[in-house]
C-alpha cells in the first residue's frame, strides 16, 4: 500500500527535539524556513500541506495561496499573528501547545516581582562598587515582603493556574479575575473571583496579565485603570503587547500612579528603539523570554510536532484545537 507523504515546513525552526521528531515520521517531508519575509512566505507556503509556527506572519495574503495547507502548529499558546478569520472560512485547523507552556511563565512572573519586590540591582550594585556597611544606614522605601501582598491575576487558564500556587507559596493573598472561570474552581485552589476589575485594582499591590490578545482585550489596561491603583503597586505582563497601553504606563510611571513595572512583551517586537519604556529605569524588561528555559523550549517543540503527526495520524486531542 503507498503511504501520503506530506510536505511539512517549520517555520523559524525550534528545538531539534521536536524537528527530529517530524523527520522520523515515515509520512513527513520535512523543511526548515528561516526566512521569514513576506515575499519569502509567498513563495514557500503553497507547497506545504502543514506548518509550525513560531515567529512570522501569516496573514490573508499569503495564506491565500496554500491551497495545500490543512493544518497550522503553534509553537506557543498565542495567535494574533496569524489570519483566524480566513482559517476559519477555509477550514484550517489551527493547533497550539496546551501542555507545554505554563510552569515556565508562571516562574518568569515570579522572578520578575522578586526582582522589582527585593531591590536585586540595587543590592548588587552595593557590594560591587564597596558599599557594603552603607546598607545598614538605607531609609528602604520600596522594598517590600510578598507576605499578605495582594496580586490580581487577570486570566485564569494553564499560567494562572500555575501562578497562584507559587503566590500562595508566599502567604500572598489572591484574587482572580476571568468571567469565563466559575468561582468555584477558582476557590479550590485558594483564590478569590472577582467581578468588577476596576474595584479590585483600588485595592491590590501586584497586578499580573495572563489574557491572549483580542478585540476586548486590546488597551485593557490604559490611564483609565491605571489611575485606580495603589502609588506602591506594580504591573506585570508576560502575555502580549498590546494587552497594556504602552503610552500610559510609561507616563503613569514617570507621574509615580504606580511604582513599577514587568514587560515580557510589547506592541511592536522588538519594540522600535525611540520606545520610552526603554529608558524607563522603573521597568524591568525581557526579550519575550518567559517561556525560555531548556525545559519548556524542549518540551514546546515536542509538543508542536506530535500535534502535526496527530492532526495527520487522525489522533489529536480536541483540548489542542483553537475554537476559531
Amino acid at each position: 500500500m503507498e503511504l501520503d507523504i506530506y510536505k511539512i515546513g517549520i517555520i523559524d525552526t525550534m528545538n531539534s527535539k521536536g524537528i527530529e521528531l517530524l523527520k522520523s515520521h515515515k509520512n513527513f517531508n520535512v523543511d526548515i524556513i528561516t526566512d521569514l519575509s513576506k515575499e519569502n512566505l509567498l513563495k514557500e507556503l503553497p507547497k506545504y500541506d502543514g506548518v509550525t509556527l513560531r515567529r512570522g506572519k501569516l496573514d490573508s495574503e499569503v495564506l491565500k495561496n496554500c491551497k495545500n495547507l490543512k493544518v497550522i502548529a503553534r509553537h506557543g499558546v498565542g495567535y494574533d499573528n496569524v489570519d483566524t478569520n480566513y482559517l476559519k472560512a477555509n477550514n484550517i485547523t489551527l493547533l497550539v501547545t496546551h501542555n507545554s507552556t505554563s510552569t515556565s511563565p508562571a516562574e518568569h512572573i515570579m522572578f520578575m516581582i522578586l526582582n522589582i519586590y527585593k531591590g536585586r540591582e540595587m543590592f548588587d550594585k552595593m557590594v560591587r562598587d564597596g558599599s557594603f556597611h552603607k546598607a545598614i544606614h538605607l531609609q528602604i522605601d520600596d522594598n517590600f515582603e510578598l507576605f499578605d501582598k495582594k496580586i490580581l491575576i487577570v486570566g485564569f487558564g494553564r499560567i494562572g493556574k500555575k501562578l497562584i500556587k507559587k503566590c500562595l507559596g508566599f502567604d500572598m493573598k489572591v484574587l482572580v479575575y476571568d468571567p469565563y472561570v466559575d468561582e468555584k474552581n477558582i476557590k479550590l485552589l485558594g483564590g478569590e473571583k472577582i467581578v468588577n476589575l476596576e474595584s479590585a485594582l483600588k485595592e491590590i499591590d501586584i497586578l499580573s496579565m495572563s489574557v491572549p490578545l483580542t478585540e476586548k482585550t486590546r488597551n485593557m489596561i490604559s490611564h483609565k485603570e491605571i489611575s485606580l491603583m495603589k502609588k506602591n503597586a506594580i504591573i506585570i505582563n508576560i502575555s502580549r503587547g498590546g494587552i497594556i497601553n504602552e503610552n500610559d504606563l510609561n507616563d503613569a510611571l514617570n507621574k509615580n500612579v504606580i511604582s513599577f513595572a514587568g514587560l515580557d512583551v510589547f506592541e511592536t517586537e522588538p519594540p522600535e528603539i525611540n520606545n520610552p519604556l526603554l529608558k524607563n529605569k522603573r521597568v524591568l524588561l525581557s526579550p519575550h523570554a518567559a517561556t525560555f528555559t531548556k525545559e519548556c523550549l524542549e518540551n514546546m517543540s515536542l509538543e508542536t510536532a506530535q500535534n502535526i503527526i496527530d492532526f495527520f495520524d487522525k489522533k489529536l486531542e480536541k483540548i489542542k484545537i483553537v475554537k476559531l
